[in-house]
């Protein structure tokens, strides 16, 4: 507990804002869901409430993983707070408009319906652009820089970042796909050929939490810095796989859950592997470590 807390008060300022906002982000999500049982909602469709839901939970929990996992690298502060701020302010954005468009009964993405509507669509689009702008800016530091200390922690830092700007090059796909049939008079095929890449979307949005958590983890072990590496490189391994095959699937038009057999196999492996690399993390945990890490990958006595 003392660890986690550690990450709060240690943060800098940029990063705390981030954290309280992907808070207050995930927390809409949350509320939504609550609303949407208690009112019977349909779960499907693009006037559900369901994408308030998705988007609030899914931006506040990366926003603050991104937040977390880039306070490891090694940048300027004025370079890191404006990354930061930016990713901040477009995932706020992104929420809110599609929590709104929602509440008024209309579709947030693929709308040109009215002026209103139309400005509403291409301000998502723009604010995803935002996101990948600000995500390549954090990967090109983590690949510049030295980074953390610890070779387990920069790698998965790094192997995070890509797989997160995979997630948002599929998100764009998406929009671009949706607005190019909407634009064509085919709003219904816009949804559909946009919903296609989904499942890639989801399973690449967030690495950036799981793979840098694992090396996290890791130091908490008594394990030596080679050992926590190899851990981490498995679990890179096997979360490069599972995106893949779920990539594959979803540009063929294939369901992940109505696969050919071998397909769904090396998936279920690789997501298998990549959860058995947090449990065996976890059984490696001293219960009652005498040792606080810290951000550079060393330790401090209490």
């Amino acid at each position: 507990m003392n660890a986690l807390t550690r990450i709060w008060h240690d943060g800098r300022r940029a990063e705390r804002v981030a954290y309280a906002v992907g808070a207050a982000l995930f927390l809409s999500g949350v509320v939504h869901a609550a609303v949407l049982l208690a009112t019977g909602g349909s779960w499907l469709g693009p006037l559900s409430l369901r994408k308030a839901v998705t988007f609030g939970l899914s931006f506040g929990l990366t926003l603050a993983s991104v937040a977390w996992a880039t306070s490891f690298l090694t940048v300027r502060d004025r370079w890191r707070t404006a990354l930061l701020g930016a990713f901040t302010t477009a995932s706020v954005v992104e929420v809110v408009l599609v929590s709104m468009q929602a509440w008024r009964g209309v579709p947030s993405h693929f709308n040109f319906e009215t002026p209103f509507d139309n400005v509403v669509s291409m301000t998502l689009a723009a604010g995803g652009g935002v996101l990948i702008v600000t995500v390549i800016g954090f990967t090109a530091a983590a690949l510049v820089e030295p980074g953390p200390a610890a070779p387990s922690l920069r790698l998965a830092v790094r192997a995070g970042l890509a797989v997160l700007l995979v997630a948002l090059a599929t998100g764009a796909v998406m929009i671009g796909r949706g607005v190019v049939a909407a634009r064509g008079g085919d709003p219904q095929l816009a949804y559909t050929t946009a919903g296609s890449l989904k499942p890639l979307h989801a399973v690449a949005m967030h690495a950036i939490l799981v793979l840098p958590a694992l090396a996290w983890l890791l130091r908490f072990t008594r394990w030596p810095e080679a050992h926590r590496l190899l851990v981490v490189k498995v679990a890179v391994a096997a979360d490069a796989v599972l995106t893949a095959v779920v990539g594959v699937e979803s540009f063929t038009g294939v369901d992940p859950l109505a696969a050919p057999l071998p397909l769904m196999a090396l998936s279920a492996l690789a997501a298998l592997a990549l959860a058995g690399t947090g449990g065996y993390a976890l059984s490696g945990v001293e219960p009652r470590s005498r040792f606080v890490r810290v951000r550079d990958g060393k330790a401090r006595g209490r």
